[in-house]
């Protein structure tokens, strides 16, 4: 009953998002346009923000959940790319509001999880040190927030689709050839 109950107040909260901005949204609001307590509210969520954390994890996991291999990365990526335009308004109400942070951290934490997972199965049979892996996953991970956040900052207005495949080209066999140069035999 408890997720049934989150994802409830999640469907709320993003349908007064279709109204007004998400700092003019309550508790209140939430819990009423729900049907349930505020009491209710709070047994799931600190505050509205945490909800919205909530929202975003639950559906990155939705989003990537099997697409952390090399051949699969696109398709994770693009599904993120996907599920930001379906939760355009909450998207962009998190975005230009003061939990902006909680997009970026969001993004970061979604887009780590699918490049280190990548990272991980061509780095196989490789003797690259853990930290070294991470490295090359962060790398990433900050040139594809960065172009994912700047998407948002304009409006979501580009192709997911195009911008996925000239992603693609950029870094085609990039992972592999920074794993060669961090093995730890080599140095």
């Amino acid at each position: 009953m408890s997720q049934t109950t989150k994802l409830a107040l999640a469907a709320s909260l993003k349908k007064l998002l279709l109204q007004k901005p998400l700092d003019k949204i309550t508790v209140t609001d939430i819990a009423e346009d729900c049907g349930v307590g505020r009491q209710t509210f709070y047994y799931h969520f600190q505050d509205i923000y945490d909800l919205v954390e909530w929202i975003f994890l639950a559906e990155a996991e939705a989003a990537i959940g099997g697409q952390k291999t090399y051949d699969t990365w696109q398709q994770g990526f693009l599904q993120i790319f996907q599920m930001a335009l379906a939760n355009k308004p909450l998207i962009m109400n998190a975005y230009h509001s003061i939990s902006r942070e909680q997009v970026e951290r969001y993004l970061y934490q979604v887009t780590y999880d699918l490049l280190i997972g990548v990272v991980e199965e061509q780095a196989v049979g490789l003797p690259v040190r853990e930290e070294d892996k991470r490295f090359i996953a962060d790398f990433y991970k900050y040139a594809f927030v960065g172009i994912l956040l700047d998407w948002i900052r304009r409006g979501m207005k580009d192709e997911p689709q195009a911008i996925v495949g000239r992603l693609s080209i950029l870094i085609h066999g990039d992972i592999a050839r920074a794993l060669e140069k961090y093995r730890t035999d080599r140095r």
